[in-house]
């Protein structure tokens, strides 16, 4: 497993198999796309919003294209990717009802990974400072754009169920290490990665 991928992307390599075609939303830097297609030998493509990003990417010799997610996917047929990946963005969402089902509607699957609120070092931060905590793999301040809204492991669950997204896989980590599924994974996950079909 490659060093310079963080966690939460290490662990959605392990739910990718060779020759995939996959959609990375919010790509960054590239980084997941260009290791899943030296080793996977996937046909990938991105969206990522910051001109940074995009000019990184091309850099990496990948299809990415900029472009808000809210508006880009519309321009893919349906099923038109084995997997549609969403690492780290869905706390920045307006729309994440939208955006998952379109997820769904263009891809067979869809992976999300998101930093959790419930873990219980920003609940005991949030008990004691009565401050909005910094979720521990999202270091970013209330204030700071763009602005994140808070995710917990429940939230997400109800949410999923509340829209008839079926999740089929979850994984569940902290920093590095995995957390086996159980009834206290909130309270200990940092990162969690759902498979939704």
């Amino acid at each position: 497993m490659s060093e310079t991928l963080r966690a939460d992307l290490q662990a959605i390599v392990e739910l990718i198999s060779a020759n995939e075609k996959v959609l990375d939303l919010g790509c960054g830097d590239g980084s997941l796309l260009r290791y899943l297609q030296d080793i996977y030998h996937i046909k990938g493509r991105g969206i990522e919003l910051s001109e940074v990003g995009v000019l990184t990417c091309v850099r990496k010799g990948l299809s990415v294209r900029q472009g808000n997610l809210h508006e880009g996917l519309g321009d893919y047929p349906d099923q038109s990717f084995d997997t549609v990946i969403l690492s780290q963005t869905l706390p920045y969402l307006n729309d994440p009802t939208f955006i998952i089902t379109e997820m769904l509607r263009v891809g067979k699957r869809a992976i999300v990974s998101f930093p959790n609120w419930g873990y219980w070092r920003c609940r005991l931060s949030f008990l004691l400072t009565g401050r909005i905590p910094m979720a521990t793999d999202l270091p970013q301040s209330w204030d700071t754009s763009p602005r994140a809204r808070p995710t917990t492991i429940r939230d997400f669950g109800d949410f999923c169920e509340k829209h008839g997204f079926h999740i089929n896989t979850e994984i569940y980590l902290q920093g590095s290490r995995r957390i086996p599924v159980r009834r206290d994974k909130s309270l200990r996950s940092t990162t969690a990665i759902f498979e939704l079909k």
